[in-house]
């Protein structure tokens, strides 16, 4: 297209301005509908006749509007365009014939380059075209502001936490609102203390919604809860501070109107019922409702029905009538006897030992509760990383409406092998360390070998028990033991050689037993260096003692090692024979009685008494090793090990026929610490029933550490109305309360 540039020009511009009224035209109905809110017409039925509208422009005003253009044959519109070039350069003529100067000064640009490019101002600068400077040499002074910046560890704002609207609701239950929601606050949590008002609000926010869950766990279904804050300071706080408050209204209660169990019968018929303790008319507390379905879920399978399943609730709430109709499904599956076993998976012994660990028979009424006792049996052998117990039915019928249940046990043994370690030490004692290696199932089932050692001041030696633990009969072990020993004690000095046997119940400290028993055979060749009346000077004897032993134990206390409540017996009676010189026969027998009352959560008060006696032979007669002694961690605290009772012309003790003792102990406890203060009394005779005459008296102070496995023990005690030779202070450290 060509023509003159003049005419183009001008004529676009025309045109221009034409097609801007005609937009700016179409545009005014668009705006009056952006304006005005939009109107639904409906549409015309088909062949409806359509009424005449007049257009917005008539035809002849808008043919005035356009500018008329050349036809395509005329000569100036079908000239080629000048190039960019010409142009400015005829521009820049034109401009300088009207007496305008260079521009920027610069005759470069005046069209003084026939060529010149519009670009060619910013490549003849010669600031942009130098290089940037490093980044090095750049300096930045720091921003300096009116005041100093104000600290934003301490900048806080102060607020306090009120709760209304809760009035309304009994006092009893209110006070345990408050305390679950004081438990579960983020504004409590704040401490009174929020970087900004925005932080406060946050916290309102949560904790408005915090006790609508509250008031709904509670009943309150319909509750309204709504916050705010307090600019001004409540009365008696500082200026400044603020109150984020939280308007409950609980509004009405809901109650059970209905209770509906879908479930098939069950034997007995009330087992549900009677375990479901919901009410008809109380309130629809979350509490009460999840632990009746608890029980029901508990009782279930400890009445047969190991499979049993209760489903999901539903309560439908009638807000006119402010009751809700409860509805429980629950499937109670095939009611199950006991039936056999099966094992599998990284197995220490079979499904034959684990038979012997339950305490159940084939036959017997599935009862969930002898499923857990036989779990924590299992765990109590100390062979299995992780253990599973679970019944699988079998689909084999009994006959009498229930089918047999087998019990899988899924095996995952761990380490067999453990090195253990005691440490203590006692004034008289010395220090007292002991170690041993053992490997629990090296003999399967739970056949033990145990490799021991004992190094301290006054005793060394070493020892192998072999131990078969649940030995034919859950709880029941028998062993095996060889050792040999020195002692270095100041009542005697003996090398002693044992052999052993024992078959027993006792407690540990994972599996505490009610009820313990031991039955054990004895020999041991000991010679014993004590004092001898006959030459008048110490010397040493050798014996050979054999014997028989029976102790029995009830242990009614909540603990083994930080008992706090309840109370233990032993009794133990030992027959023996010791031949030095002669056949010597002989009865040790002692009984022993401990009992704690919790004065409050963190005080008790514990006190024990033992009796001791031996029967049947003189006291030269009886192994230096065999006779009673006193005095004692374990025994009467303050006085050095075994001082207690007559002592020989050197001063040492020489041990008696007869013992009796007491101790009585104030334990407190605050967090992992505690303090023990108590006193002791008691005295060994060379008689063969116990004196009460000569008694003598400790007392002292004690700090204990509470560990996961026990307390650690550190007494301090001193004799009272010391007498000379005796230790005005003596220590004791080790582990386990005294008694």
């Amino acid at each position: 297209m060509t023509g003159r540039a003049g005419d183009w020009s001008s004529r676009r511009r025309i045109a221009a301005a034409g097609l801007a009224a005609i937009a700016a035209l179409l545009a005014a109905p668009a705006m009056a509908q952006d304006s005005d809110p939009p109107l639904a017409v409906p549409a015309p039925p088909p062949g409806a006749a359509l009424p005449e509208v007049e257009p917005v422009i008539a035809d002849d005003e808008f043919e005035k509007a356009v500018p008329e253009l050349s036809p395509l044959d005329d000569p100036e519109m079908n000239r080629e365009l000048e190039s960019i070039e010409l142009f400015e350069q005829r521009l820049s003529e034109q401009e300088r014939k009207a007496g305008q100067e260079a521009p920027l000064g610069d005759p470069a640009l005046a069209d003084g380059d026939t060529s010149e490019e519009i670009a060619d101002a910013k490549i003849r600068d010669t600031e942009l075209t130098q290089p940037l400077p490093p980044l090095e040499s750049f300096e930045v002074t720091p921003v300096e502001f009116a005041q100093p910046e104000p600290d934003s560890q301490s900048a806080s704002v102060a607020y306090r936490t009120e709760i209304t609207g809760l009035e309304k609701v009994d006092a009893e239950t209110t006070k345990g609102l408050r305390a679950l929601f004081n438990g579960l606050s983020a504004l409590r949590d704040g401490d009174g203390k929020a970087a900004n008002v925005a932080m406060i609000q946050a916290r309102l926010e949560e904790d408005s919604a915090l006790m609508q869950t509250i008031l709904a766990s509670e009943g309150w279904y319909s509750a309204e809860v709504t916050t705010r804050i307090d600019l001004a300071a409540a009365e008696g706080e500082k200026a400044g501070a603020m109150t984020a408050v939280i308007d409950a209204v609980p509004g009405k209660r809901f109650a059970l109107g209905k209770i509906d169990v879908v479930a098939g019968p069950t034997e007995p018929l009330g087992l549900i019922s009677d375990n479901l303790a919901l009410k008809l008319g109380e309130p629809i507390v979350a509490d009460r409702v999840q632990g009746a379905e608890a029980k029901v879920s508990l009782a279930l399978p400890e009445q047969g029905y190991p499979f049993a399943k209760v489903g999901q609730r539903s309560i439908l709430l009638d807000r006119e009538t402010g009751l809700g109709d409860y509805n429980l499904p629950i499937e109670t599956g095939p009611r199950a006897r006991f039936g056999g076993f099966a094992t599998e998976g990284d197995t220490a012994f079979g499904a034959d030992h684990i038979e012997v660990l339950a305490r159940f028979e084939k036959g017997e009424l599935y009862d969930s509760r002898k499923m857990d006792d036989l779990r924590k049996a299992l765990v109590a052998t100390g062979l299995f990383s992780s253990i599973t117990v679970e019944p699988n039915a079998t689909g084999e019928a009994v006959g009498d409406g229930t089918e047999y249940v087998t019990t899988y046990v899924k095996q995952d043994s761990g380490p067999p092998r453990t090195i253990a370690g005691t440490l203590g030490y006692a004034t008289g004692e010395g220090f007292h360390a002991e170690a041993s290696w053992t490997h629990r199932n090296l003999f399967p089932p739970e056949g033990a070998l145990i490799v021991n050692g004992v190094a301290g001041t006054k005793e060394q030696g070493v020892g192998v028990t072999f131990r078969r633990s649940n030995a034919g009969k859950r709880d029941r072990s028998f062993e095996l033991v060889a050792e040999a020993l020195h002692s270095e004690y100041d009542a005697f000095s003996a090398y002693t050689g044992r052999l052993a046997a024992q078959l027993h119940r006792t407690s540990t400290p994972i599996w505490q037993k009610r009820y313990t028993y031991a039955l054990g055979v004895e020999l041991l060749g000991t010679a014993e260096r004590s004092w001898d009346d006959a030459i008048g000077r110490k010397d040493r004897k050798t014996y050979y003692v054999g014997g028989i032993s029976g102790q029995i134990g009830l242990d009614f206390s909540d603990d083994l090692l930080d008992p706090k409540k309840g109370f233990r017996v032993t009794a133990l009676v030992q027959p023996e024979a010791a031949v030095h010189d002669g056949f010597n026969p002989y009865v040790r027998a002692r009984i022993d009685a401990s009992g704690y009352f919790p004065v409050s959560d963190s005080l008790v008060v514990a006190g024990r008494v033992r009796f001791g006696t031996i029967q049947g032979a003189e006291r030269d007669e009886i192994p230096p090793s065999r006779r009673l002694y006193a005095g004692g961690g374990g025994s009467v605290r303050g006085f050095a090990y075994q001082k207690l009772g007559p002592l020989d012309p050197e001063g040492d003790p020489r041990g008696g026929r007869s013992l009796n003792e007491a101790s009585a102990e104030v334990r407190y406890r605050f967090g992992n610490f505690g303090v023990v203060g108590f006193v002791d009394v008691g005295q060994s005779s060379a008689d063969t029933m116990p004196r009460f005459s000569d008694l003598r008296m400790g007392a002292g102070i004690g700090g204990r550490y509470h560990t996961n496995f026990g307390p650690l023990r550190i007494d301090l005690a001193t004799p009272l109305d010391r007498r000379p030779g005796e230790g005005r202070f003596n220590v004791y450290v080790s582990i386990g309360q005294a008694f």
